[in-house]
C-alpha cells in the first residue's frame, strides 16, 4: 500500500511537472495538446505501476529509484543530467512552437504521436513485467539472472528503444516538429549509457557476455 501511494503521489507530481513544464512557455493553460499529452502520459505509466504495486513491488521499487544521484557511476550520472536536459527542451521547444505557430501540426498527427507515446509507455512497463530487475539506475543485484526472452530475445535494451520513440513521438503529440531538435540531444547521452552500462555487465553479471553473442543488436535489429 505505501508503494501504491509513493507512485500515486510520484504521478501528481508529474502532472504539476509537465503542466508548468508545457503550460508556461506555451503562455496559456489553453493548450489542449498539452494536456492530450499529460492525461496518455499519466493513464499509461499509472496503471502497470498499480499492476506492480500489487503483484511485483520490488520491481516497481526498483523503478521509482532513479535519477542522477541514484547513479554510481560518473558516466551514468552525465547521461541522465543530459538525458533530463534533454527532456525539458523538447517541453519548452514543443510548446513555444506551438504558441507561435513555427510548425503546422495536424491534429491527425497529434493523435498518432498521443497514440506512439501510449504504446511505448505500455512497452516500456512490458519490459519491466519481463525483467524484475529492470531498474531506473544501474546496478547488478545479488542472484540477478540474464534475461534472452520476450523483448530481450530481440534487442538488448529493450527499455531504452521504448523511450526513445517515446521522446520522438512526444514533439508531435505537443503539436510541435521543431522539438525533435531537442529530442536529438539526447541521442549521445543515450549511446554513452548504454556503453557504460555493458562494460559494467560483461564484468558484473555472469552470462553477459555469452547474452550479446546470442543477441546482437542493442536498440535497432539489423541496425545497431
Amino acid at each position: 500500500m505505501k508503494l501504491a501511494l509513493q507512485a500515486l503521489a510520484s504521478a501528481a507530481a508529474g502532472i504539476v511537472f509537465f503542466a508548468v513544464l508545457l503550460c508556461v512557455p506555451a503562455g496559456t493553460i489553453h493548450y489542449w495538446q498539452a494536456w492530450v499529452f499529460i492525461a496518455v502520459f499519466m493513464i499509461a505509466t499509472m496503471g502497470p505501476s498499480m499492476y506492480l504495486a500489487i503483484k511485483r513491488p520490488e520491481a516497481l521499487a526498483r523503478r521509482m529509484h532513479g535519477g542522477p544521484t541514484a547513479e554510481t557511476r560518473p558516466v551514468q550520472q552525465v547521461a541522465i543530467w543530459a538525458i533530463l536536459a534533454s527532456v525539458i527542451a523538447t517541453g519548452v521547444v514543443s510548446a513555444l512552437d506551438w504558441r507561435f505557430g513555427w510548425s503546422d501540426v495536424p491534429t491527425a498527427v497529434v493523435i498518432l504521436g498521443n497514440v506512439v507515446v501510449a504504446v511505448s509507455l505500455l512497452a516500456a512497463q512490458w519490459v519491466v513485467i519481463q525483467n524484475n530487475f529492470a531498474g531506473a539506475s544501474i546496478a547488478v543485484e545479488e542472484n540477478q539472472p540474464v534475461i534472452s526472452t520476450g523483448l530481450y530475445g530481440i534487442v538488448r535494451h529493450p527499455m531504452y528503444i521504448c523511450a526513445l520513440i517515446m521522446m520522438l513521438a512526444t514533439p508531435p503529440a505537443l503539436g510541435s516538429y521543431w522539438g525533435l531538435v531537442a529530442v536529438l540531444l539526447a541521442v549521445p547521452a543515450l549511446i554513452a549509457r548504454i556503453f557504460d552500462e555493458e562494460k559494467m555487465l560483461r564484468v558484473e553479471l555472469p552470462g553477459y557476455v555469452e547474452y550479446t553473442r546470442k543477441v546482437r543488436y542493442r536498440l535497432l535489429p539489423y541496425v545497431w
